[in-house]
């Protein structure tokens, strides 16, 4: 078989390796079952269900690896999120799955658009909601408004807590859509890749650089908003770094002053951006992303060693400046932003290991996409391949 009829056979039918429920025509029978959510509440919600409103569209990311062969059945309304936040994954799925388009979207909780009107009309099973949202939501009653017509309304998560968290929502999925045994393979997988940076970061021991994440590169102008110690920051740590924002910033997200990050002097700076050109056109963001155009993405990080955040650092001397997309802060792809930065901190301990491939792994084995490359980007390396890194 040629190897374009190798790729477009892989594309087109699940893997061997991943166990498949039930397809959505048999899965019609529903039983009503108490759930736990990453809230702790306990819902009520008719299992396996069939119509679901997604809170956030990134909530796809997750879907799309448990209801493979079509990812979109069950979804009768979506925030439009992921059409802005991250438009080339979308793309991707909108030319695989052209009915994604004709997708209702709604409002959000946060915001106070959120029109239960709508929500009561579309008759979902299920409106699954990230945990920061319960704070509106329980602000404006929706939960109670909404369970007075028998919707119930459970709560995930990958932003918040996503180290903690990432697993129980990848199984509560799996419950929800009765595709518990493909959850369970893919909770493996996960597992499995973050073991070969974890377990040799404990093994050996090494010394842990400083390292300055900046979040959402590109979407603001201001100085220097960044992760404490989850999400990110939890990552750089699992890499073999030491992340210089924890103990600074309490909880997932913050901002350290220009004067703070200089006096850490870190090593590495890490730019978490994408293609941020529905919010920011023409903005200082890195488009990483599925299929980014990494000369361009290069030459606008160029722009970062500037920064007077930065002026003077190990980091700004060694060009040790990189970015990453910046959705693996709220997917369960998380594993793959971890080898990365491992590769980035500790390029010899981790020379063998390509996050590249393993992320092409995951969609072969789990997505209905084929994998484009395009999602890390690094001054570093630029400099090693010009001779002129430390």
């Amino acid at each position: 078989m040629a190897a374009g009829a190798i790729a477009a056979w892989r594309l087109a039918t699940p893997s061997a390796d991943v166990p498949q429920a039930a397809t959505p025509a048999a899965a019609t029978a529903t039983t009503a079952t108490t759930i736990t959510d990453l809230r702790g509440r306990k819902v009520q919600v008719r299992l396996p269900v069939q119509r679901v409103m997604l809170g956030e569209g990134r909530q796809l990311y997750l879907l799309a690896a448990l209801d493979t062969e079509d990812p979109l059945h069950r979804i009768v309304a979506w925030r439009k999120d992921m059409i802005q936040a991250d438009p080339d994954t979308y793309a991707l799925y909108k030319a695989r799955f052209p009915k994604i388009a004709d997708i209702p979207t709604f409002g959000g909780f946060e915001d106070g658009t959120f029109d239960i009107e709508q929500a009561i009309a579309l008759k979902p099973d299920v409106i699954l909601l990230n945990v920061e949202a319960q704070r509106a939501t329980d602000d404006a009653r929706y939960i109670e408004k909404l369970d007075a017509v028998g919707i119930p309304v459970v709560y995930v998560d990958f932003r918040h807590q996503p180290v903690e968290n990432t697993e129980p929502t990848m199984r509560l999925f799996g419950q929800l859509l009765g595709k518990e045994v493909r959850a369970q393979a893919l909770i493996d997988f996960r597992r499995q890749q973050l073991a070969r940076v974890t377990d040799v970061i404990a093994a050996r021991q090494p010394a842990r650089p400083k390292v300055f994440i900046e979040r959402i590169g590109g979407y603001s102008q201001d100085c220097c908003l960044t992760f404490g110690d989850e999400n990110f920051g939890r990552y750089v740590e699992m890499a073999g770094g030491t992340n210089i924002a924890k103990g600074l910033v309490p909880g997932t997200f913050g901002q350290l002053n220009a004067e703070q990050v200089l006096a850490t002097d870190p090593a590495h700076v890490v730019v978490t951006s994408a293609n941020w050109e529905a919010y920011v056109p023409g903005g200082r963001w890195v488009g990483v992303g599925p299929g980014a155009d990494l000369a361009e993405a290069t030459r606008k990080l160029e722009g970062y060693l500037e920064r007077p955040a930065y002026a003077a650092t190990s980091a700004q001397r060694n060009r040790a400046f990189h970015a990453i997309w910046h959705q693996f802060y709220n997917s369960p792809y998380q594993f793959v932003a971890v080898q990365q930065l491992a590769k980035w901190l500790h390029p010899e301990l981790f020379a063998d290991l390509d996050p590249d491939a393993t992320f092409r792994e995951l969609h072969e084995r789990f997505l209905p996409i084929a994998y484009r490359p395009g999602y890390f980007v690094s001054l570093a390396r630029e400099a090693a391949a010009k001779g002129d890194a430390p």
